[in-house]
């Protein structure tokens, strides 16, 4: 990191531009600055989704919630959208000038979360020149990758977004990284020394226990068991679990103060593929952690836009000692390590023999999910 002359304010600021709640890896950059640095952290972001407990019980923690961009004007005509294109930029940067150099007190050093690169990087390096403290980059992926998903590589936004991108990136004091292929692209291409930090799943990632388990399928048996349809395999009854029984759910039985797992439990997945039922729920921060930590097995569909990123996700089941099985891509082996923690897979029916093996028998003897589950549980317990 290149230096800077500045008193020692023991403050440090977080820089998202985007939801907070839906920044797992800023939100772990703030405990861990407020826990092991022992700083003040200023987060500034957008609202919406709620942060975890712990960061928002943490007193060193301060979140500054700026106002995003007018929604309503996203459904004018196409006629504006020249303009849109240069008022919502210049609205940011005004945002986040207001904020990093008025708002909130001056810390020794910024880091901002890329991308979203424009205007996001502009505005911190000049707010860490006006406040002369040092400014980090961490780099999540590639912005004009994520552009280019949508307007293709060739596009000429595309080209002055990856100039923008590279040109602001490469003034920051530091940088971070995630992953070692990202680390040697910015070397290579960019002329970009960065640090790798690979994600570390928090404390609150871990298997659930059985009370755990049942408590949250409690919570959570109405969105489970009631029917989408004629033809849902988990409707009233169907799977030996009612509304009405209070100590039963789909998963868990209670008799007395006993506690235990059903045998004709499904697994979340279950082996006969005709009788898969689809849940889809938006959790809380503390119930999406239980849910992983009481699952069998994670599926994760993400691939890369620049296949130098890793998903988050998987740091979070590993965390609970879940296996996973993943989309392959270049850099995917960093993270997940077949037959240690986890599965690839490059097609559906790859992903199909992949259940059907791992299910075999259960919820008996699956030996490798097993195997997997132990490796997982170790993977998540060495990187915390």
């Amino acid at each position: 990191m290149k230096k800077k002359k500045m008193g020692r304010r023991n403050r440090a600021a977080v820089v998202v531009l985007g939801d907070f709640g839906r920044s797992p890896r800023m939100q772990y950059h703030a405990l861990s600055l407020a826990r092991q640095a022992n700083l003040e952290v200023d987060v500034v972001a957008y609202g919406g989704s709620d942060p975890h407990a712990a960061v928002l019980e943490n007193r060193s923690i301060h979140i500054h919630e700026m106002k995003q961009w007018l929604r309503a004007l996203r459904h004018l005509p196409k006629l504006f959208s020249p303009l849109i294109l240069l008022l919502k930029p210049l609205f940011q940067i005004f945002m986040l000038m207001w904020f990093l150099c008025i708002k909130i007190p001056a810390p020794d050093v910024f880091i901002v979360q890329n991308p979203p690169s424009i205007p996001t990087l502009l505005a911190v390096q000049w707010a860490s020149w006006f406040r002369r403290a040092a400014f980090v980059v961490d780099w999540h992926n590639f912005g004009y990758t994520l552009l280019g998903l949508s307007l293709g590589r060739s596009s000429w936004f595309v080209r002055i977004y990856h100039w923008f991108e590279k040109h602001f990136g490469r003034m920051a004091d530091g940088a971070l990284c995630v992953t070692r292929a990202m680390q040697h692209e910015l070397a290579e291409k960019w002329g970009i020394t960065a640090t790798v930090l690979y994600d570390h799943p928090p404390e609150f990632f871990h298997p659930a226990s059985l009370e755990e388990k049942y408590k949250l399928f409690c919570r959570l048996k109405k969105n489970i068991i009631y029917p989408y349809g004629i033809r849902d395999c988990v409707s009233m009854g169907t799977m030996g679990t009612s509304t009405s029984d209070s100590n039963d759910t789909l998963f868990t039985t209670q008799v007395g103060t006993e506690i235990s797992l059903k045998m004709n439990r499904p697994a979340i997945m279950r082996l006969r593929l005709k009788h898969v039922a689809f849940r889809t729920m938006w959790l809380p921060a503390e119930d999406y952690s239980l849910l992983l930590g009481s699952a069998d097995l994670g599926v994760c569909l993400h691939t890369s836009s620049s296949g130098l990123d890793l998903p988050m996700k998987v740091v979070d089941m590993f965390g609970c000692g879940l296996p996973v099985c993943a989309v392959s891509y270049p850099c995917i082996e960093e993270l997940v390590k077949v037959e240690k923690n986890g599965l690839l897979f490059s097609s559906s029916s790859e992903l199909a023999v992949e259940l059907l093996m791992l299910f075999k028998g259960f919820p008996g003897e699956c030996n490798l999910l097993k195997l997997l589950r132990e490796g997982a549980l170790e993977t998540g317990s060495s990187s915390r």
